[in-house]
This record gives structure tokens, sequence and C-alpha cells, in this order.
């Protein structure tokens, strides 16, 4: 059986990451896109980050072109509307897709897991999951979630195992 730390991705830097590099901590996976009116979530998870980054919380962003083509940029476009526009240092990762044939095997596994009101398939761009410190996928956030109506629940979270 395949668990969440067992997985790897490519940062949008091009750097092979294993998900066992956060280990031990509580991770928010969130499928992105730099042109979509939930694009403004990105500031609302910086603020989860910063808050809560000393006491565990890892988010990690994947950008995604499935929806209404609303990240059709490059690595260096994306960068760009992560950190300047939105102040964004939480870890970014390449391109990926979320729903076909071609789905990433981060978000197969986190489908298959919570697999939503859809039957598994992503609805739109910044679909949330909560992954607990040992790696159990917790919970769903729909993309209509905004990161302050998640924060209950990753306190919860982050208060399981000895969390602050």
């Amino acid at each position: 059986m395949t668990s969440f730390y067992q997985l790897s991705a490519t940062s949008l830097q091009g750097q092979p990451i294993t998900m066992d590099d956060y280990a031990g901590n509580v991770v928010v996976v969130v499928n992105t896109a730099s042109h979509c009116g939930f694009t403004p979530q990105y500031a609302g998870l910086e603020a989860l980050y910063k808050k809560y980054a000393t006491q565990g919380l890892v988010i990690l962003g994947f950008p995604c072109n499935q929806f209404g083509k609303q990240e059709p940029g490059s690595a260096d476009d994306i960068a760009q509307t992560c950190h300047i526009n939105y102040g964004v240092s939480f870890p970014m990762f390449e391109k990926i897709e979320v729903n076909g044939s071609a789905t990433h095997p981060v978000f197969h596994y986190l489908k298959d897991e919570l697999p939503g009101v859809l039957g598994g398939r992503i609805k739109w761009n910044f679909t949330k999951f909560l992954i607990g410190r040992d790696g159990t996928p917790l919970k769903r956030f729909a993309p209509f979630t905004t990161p302050e109506k998640m924060e209950a629940a990753i306190v919860a979270a982050l208060g399981v195992n000895g969390g602050k």
C-alpha cells in the first residue's frame, strides 16, 4: 500500500523532492493557478504558512492548467506570480495534471484517500488536502473554501502527536 511519504514530485526549480522530506509535519497540498478567481487564496495560504510553519505546517502548491487554462505560463511565470504578487514562500512544484490519465501520483493518491463529492475528480483550482503528521490524509477542502476557513482543522492537526 502506498503512503503519502512514498511519493515524490519535481519542484518548480526542477529538483526532485520526496514527500518523506515533510514527514512529521502537517501538510496542505493544493492545486493552484495564476489566473483564477481563487488565485488570491495564495495570500491566505501564505499567511497560514507563516503563522504555523514553526509549529510544523507545510503547504505544497502544485500548479495545474486543466481548468479553464488558467495556468498557461512557464515555471518562471508561475514563480513570478507566486513570489512577486502574493509573497509565496512555501514550496511550489512543477505544473501537473490532477485529473485524467496523466494525473500526478500525489493527486492520484489523495483523490483515492479522500474522493470528495465527484467520485475522486478535482472540481477546480485550489482544491486543498490536509494531511496529518503521520501522513494520513485527514480532510479535503473545496476550491471555494478559503484558507482562513481551514485554520481550525489545521490547528487541530497540529495539536496531534505533540504539536503546539
